[in-house]
């Protein structure tokens, strides 16, 4: 007979069977739950993940497509830039305010590349790619040297930012009395043309007697215009820059770097009356004589691309640009190319011993254009 202390220890056990068996299903209930958390929250961080990755992606394509990262399907247009500019009331408020300070090359002093060496050291040169806002080349690029004829870059933006090309302007004598040997046109004092004449004649045959005449006209006097040229640098950002004169004859004063030329340059090619006339192989300078008589007077360019006096590197196409030679400056060249898928270019070669080697190292720096 079974005592109730037996009894109730075999209740005890089974009690406690019991609450262990519970306690068990508690455990396993609670690991199960903590397991399936930590599942869930894992595939809840990969989905995040995956979102943040999808939106990134998305954020890149949009930015890529927004940026001027060209299709190489459809050729680079280098015109779609000059409605902007030609459109607007105050065209350098939009090169400072659209965009294109943002587009700007960054490049250091030097950059080599595999396959390009400059006839000379002493020579400035750049290549910058303007689609990508890339330099390809670079040379003792803020180092201080002389721009020659270039300068009549900036006499340039000047005269279209400030003057009226419909206007008919008189030459003075001044404007035709430089030093021997400079490049004039042929124009005599009481000769009369217009400001669109004298701008061709600036930019096509480098004439110097028409840069003085555009100063004497827009700024009153040469001095006047040679400070909105130094403002006009400011503003463009040439700190390595200093004008004391529109036509770019030698003086210690007048100087500036390959790196501000390539700043101006950048600026100036987005004026469509710039961007057609640096393209011109030839031009005729229509005058009027004191005695009402009229003669024309052809001036070819002095970009040897242009005129076919120099072959241009296959695929490349030099759209035009700006000459420069003084003995202090050497031979100077900055243009305008695109390469076979239409990318615009950027090449400056300041300092070079002669025109030869000028054209030379030129076609060296355009022939990296489709690589």
């Amino acid at each position: 007979m079974k005592s109730a202390d037996n009894t109730n220890e075999n209740k005890d056990i089974k009690k406690g069977n019991t609450n262990s068996m519970s306690d068990t299903n508690i455990n396993i209930s609670g690991k199960y739950n903590d397991t399936h958390k930590h599942k869930t929250l894992h595939i809840l961080l990969i989905l995040i993940l995956v979102l943040v990755l999808i939106l990134g992606t998305l954020f890149g394509i949009i930015n890529f497509r927004q940026g001027r990262m060209m299709d190489l399907s459809v050729p680079y247009n280098i015109n779609l830039d000059h409605n902007l500019i030609n459109n607007a009331s105050d065209p350098e408020s939009v090169l400072t305010t659209t965009g294109f300070a943002s587009d700007l090359c960054v490049s250091p002093e030097a950059l080599p590349r595999d396959g390009v060496a400059m006839t000379s050291t002493d020579e400035k040169v750049l290549l910058f790619n303007l689609d990508t806002s890339t330099p390809l080349f670079a040379q003792g690029i803020y180092d201080r040297t002389y721009p020659a004829s270039i300068t009549k870059i900036m006499t340039a933006i000047v005269a279209l930012k400030y003057g009226n090309m419909n206007d008919e302007v008189t030459i003075s004598k001044e404007a035709v009395t430089l030093e021997k040997d400079a490049q004039l046109s042929g124009m005599v004092p009481g000769d009369k043309t217009t400001m669109d004449a004298l701008f061709h004649a600036l930019m096509v045959y480098s004439a110097n007697d028409a840069a003085m005449a555009i100063a004497e006209h827009i700024g009153g006097t040469v001095e006047n215009f040679v400070n909105m040229m130094n403002e006009e640098a400011r503003t463009l950002g040439m700190t390595g820059t200093h004008f004391v004169n529109p036509h770019g004859l030698h003086d210690d004063n007048h100087y500036t770097t390959a790196y501000d030329i390539y700043l101006m340059f950048n600026a100036a090619y987005h004026y469509q009356e710039f961007y057609d006339t640096m393209q011109t192989n030839a031009y005729n300078l229509n005058v009027t004589k004191p005695d009402g008589s009229t003669s024309a007077i052809r001036l070819d360019s002095t970009d040897k691309y242009l005129t076919g006096e120099k072959t241009m590197p296959q695929n490349v196409s030099v759209l035009g640009g700006k000459t420069g030679t003084t003995s202090q400056a050497g031979s100077c060249l900055a243009i305008l190319s695109q390469n076979s898928y239409g990318q615009p270019f950027i090449s400056i070669i300041l300092n070079a011993e002669n025109k030869n080697i000028l054209y030379g190292d030129m076609d060296l720096l355009l022939n990296q254009i489709n690589q």
